[in-house]
């Protein structure tokens, strides 16, 4: 634990390597059209939850992996954004499962330490293209769904094509971070 807070306040913090490729916006809602990097990432699925009660319970597992909890006891330091896949119903509602994704820094992509808890996973993922918008605040459940529902609306009457099965939510700051948040919504391109 003492290694997670350590790696969260004094830990250097890396941005998720991706390329803007455009910028658009309607009315309120601005956007960016990102290509974002592959690579391995540390990933924990949650199950038969509502959203929030399943990032509280997935977070703290990413965290203590990054912190130190992995095979070679070191802490990594944070990439950012983490990003979490929901799946949302025809109604606009959020099922009972998310994914969280947690980029491994650059200094590790080549050997992943190994987590300590069995519920965390190194996964490989492919590259992806997204429609981003961005907001403040301490996000929740509802405030994803609203934001993706704007950038949804954002998007009507262009080229652009996205997946309707699921899409990302992001945070860039600590929960200790009082004023100043970035959240993000992504579509994924298709």
């Amino acid at each position: 634990m003492l290694g997670m807070i350590r790696n969260s306040l004094f830990g250097s913090v890396e941005t998720w390597p991706w390329q803007v490729l455009s910028t658009g916006g309607k009315e309120e809602v601005s956007y960016e059209e990102r290509a974002c990097e592959g690579g391995k990432f540390a990933t924990v699925e949650v199950t038969d939850k509502p959203v929030d009660e399943a990032l509280r319970e997935a977070m703290p597992k990413i965290m203590k992996y990054v912190g130190g909890t992995n095979d070679k006891g070191i802490g990594m330091g944070m990439t950012v954004p983490i990003s979490f896949a929901v799946f949302p119903n025809e109604d606009g509602s959020l099922q009972k499962k998310l994914k969280v994704w947690f980029r491994i820094p650059n200094q590790f992509q080549s050997s992943p330490p190994v987590p300590g808890d069995e519920s965390v996973k190194i996964e490989e993922r492919e590259g992806i293209t997204v429609y981003s918008t961005q907001f403040s605040g301490y996000a929740k459940e509802a405030d994803y769904i609203a934001h993706a529902t704007q950038l949804r609306t954002a998007l009507e009457g262009t080229t652009a094509t996205y997946q309707g099965d699921l899409y990302y939510c992001t945070g860039y700051d600590p929960p200790m971070k009082p004023y100043g948040r970035r959240n993000e919504v992504w579509l994924v391109k298709t």
